[in-house]
């Protein structure tokens, strides 16, 4: 199985945000699950690929060519792939993917969420979306989404193409078990 991860790289963040990263990349190396991420070294992104490695799990960085140029880039992590663009990078992180996990995190971590959520939503994109919500971080965006589907600018069936679970334990079992969606999705996107 291949799952991207979705994370934040400040580091000045609380730290049950760190230890159900460091969690789930303990779970993922257990499970030979290979992760994909954005290549940085710092804050939640720095700690899923060190605990990954620490592990002996096998972890692939995508991170833009300017970001590499500050040194943001994950020094051990080997299968380093540098893009152009910010865009590249968010297309190349849904190839070749079994599913995608979302932790916390600020704008980049919405915008590529929101990204994969709009192409499932198209059919573009038909894998398992699973949002860990630590701390009850992501209550907001809960709640923003369901108003969406009750002030009918999405359909019901929508409240499907994501799953919210509150730990890091949960994670594997929702990416297992979670409902199909097909190219199909397309004829119910616009409401």
């Amino acid at each position: 199985m291949r799952i991207c991860v979705y994370c934040a790289s400040s580091t000045k963040i609380d730290k049950s945000f760190f230890d159900a990263t460091e969690k789930l990349a303990m779970e993922f190396a257990a499970a030979n699950i290979d992760v994909v991420y954005g290549g940085g070294a710092t804050g939640l992104m720095g700690k899923l690929a060190d605990v990954i490695l620490e592990n002996g799990g096998k972890i692939k960085g995508i991170i833009p060519k300017f970001m590499n140029e500050v040194e943001w880039a994950h020094k051990s992590v080997s299968d380093m792939e540098f893009t152009e663009t910010m865009h590249e990078r968010k297309a190349k992180f849904l190839e070749d993917i079994d599913g995608l996990v979302a932790l916390a995190g600020g704008t980049g971590t919405l915008e590529e969420l929101f990204e994969a959520i709009t192409l499932k939503r198209l059919g573009k994109f038909t894998k398992p979306i699973v949002i860990l919500n630590t701390k009850n971080y992501y209550d907001p965006l809960k709640v923003m989404l369901e108003r969406c589907v009750s002030e009918n600018f999405m359909d019901e069936r929508h409240l499907d193409m994501w799953k919210f679970v509150e730990k890091p334990e949960e994670v594997l079992d929702a990416l297992t078990n979670f409902p199909i969606w097909d190219e199909n999705a397309i004829h119910f996107a616009r409401k």
